[in-house]
This record gives C-alpha cells, sequence and structure tokens, in this order.
C-alpha cells in the first residue's frame, strides 16, 4: 500500500513567500501543502478543519507573530510539527519557541530547495532541524546565560545523545553498542536528568550548544 504524503500548512504574511515555497515543493513525491493562509490568527481555525502533519510558519508578522501563533498550535494540536522561518537567528527567540511550543526547527528564508527539504525530511521523521546560522545564534544566546554549572556526561551518555540525534530507537541503540534496551533507558533517564531537559528537542539543543554532536 502506498504511503500518504507528508501534509503541510504555511503561513506567511506575504502571498510571494508561499508561493515560493509551493513552487519548491511542485510535484515532489513525499510532501503536499494542504493548507496556506496569509493571516495567522486564523491558522488555529484552518488547522481544527484540517490538521496536517507539519506546520511552516513566519515569525515576523502582524496581528499575530510566528512565536504566539506556534504556541497557540502547540497547544491544541500537540502532534502538528512546527517548522519556523526567519530572516535572522534571533538566538532568544529561538530558545524561547523550543521552551514554550517545542519547535522541531528554525531556518531562515535564505536557504535553498535542497536544506528546506532536508528539513522537512528530517522533522516528519521525528528529528530536529535548524540552520547553521540559528544554532549559532542559539549558542551565543544561550552562553550568555551560562551560570557556571558543569554537567558531567560520561563517554557512554555522549554516545548514546548522538544516536538520538540520528533518531535510533532504544533497540537499534541497544543493538549499536551491545548493551541492553534496559540500559539503554537507564542512561536515556540520567542523561535527561543530569542535561535537565524533559524532550529530544531540548536534548539536541544542549547537545549543539555544548559541541556534543556536530550538525
Amino acid at each position: 500500500m502506498k504511503k500518504e504524503k507528508i501534509s503541510l500548512a504555511i503561513v506567511d504574511d506575504h502571498q510571494i513567500v508561499i508561493d515560493g515555497i509551493k513552487s519548491l515543493l511542485y510535484g515532489h513525491p513525499a510532501f503536499a501543502v494542504e493548507i496556506e493562509c496569509t493571516q495567522p490568527e486564523k491558522m488555529v481555525e484552518l488547522l481544527a478543519d484540517q490538521p496536517v502533519d507539519i506546520l511552516l510558519t513566519d515569525i515576523m508578522m502582524p496581528v499575530m507573530n510566528g512565536a504566539d501563533l506556534a504556541k497557540a498550535v502547540h497547544k491544541h494540536f500537540p502532534e502538528i510539527k512546527i517548522l519556523a522561518l526567519s530572516m535572522s537567528g534571533q538566538g532568544d527567540l529561538v530558545n524561547q519557541m523550543i521552551d514554550d511550543s517545542d519547535i522541531s526547527g528554525y531556518v531562515l528564508k535564505n536557504i535553498g530547495k535542497q536544506e528546506l527539504l532536508k528539513a522537512l525530511e528530517k522533522i516528519s521523521g521525528g528529528g530536529v532541524y535548524f540552520s547553521q546560522e540559528v544554532l549559532d545564534e542559539m549558542i551565543k544566546a544561550s552562553e550568555k546565560k551560562k551560570n557556571g554549572e558543569e554537567v558531567h556526561l560520561t563517554l557512554r551518555e555522549i554516545e548514546i545523545i548522538r544516536l538520538i540525534e540520528k533518531e535510533y530507537s532504544n533497540k537499534q541503540i541497544a543493538d549499536s553498542l551491545f548493551i541492553s534496551e534496559r540500559t539503554v533507558e537507564t542512561h536515556r533517564k540520567n542523561i535527561f536528568r543530569k542535561t535537565k531537559t524533559a524532550s529530544l528537542i531540548g536534548l539536541i539543543k544542549y547537545a549543539y550548544e555544548n559541541h556534543l554532536i556536530e550538525k
């Protein structure tokens, strides 16, 4: 049985941006744009009538900005993954959206077709994706807030973080490292406790910020 396409919704106050994204995705076998809207305040209502897999949202919009929209969508439709689009990284804002809305990615509008597809493919597979410029800004913003507290992760825990970032399941991690799934689960609990993170996106953000994994 042929798998259905990943459904997308796009919101941007400039129709030309929406048309550009649709053009890049036209004819792609895996993705289909189901909803497009230039008025962010109407998007929650549209999603109630037709849920999608991924929402692509601009950040700087009148009436309702992308951060507020992402928060509302996450509240009402937590299963929808959110990819933010912006002209600049704005590290503090990205970190805020991760904390408030559990966004799955943040990319700049200057990216090309291949990076957009890479982002969508990774997010649709359960991963996260951030443009390199955005990661750099996130790291700068977080470094300003660091209080000098050190987190001591073992080499094994760092190995597991790197495999989690590659979207490995507990079984795949166990098979790769020749340990039991129960041991993997124990390591995961310790990792989340040590890093004071509570979600995949939070853990991956922490790993990027502390250079445990490379983009």
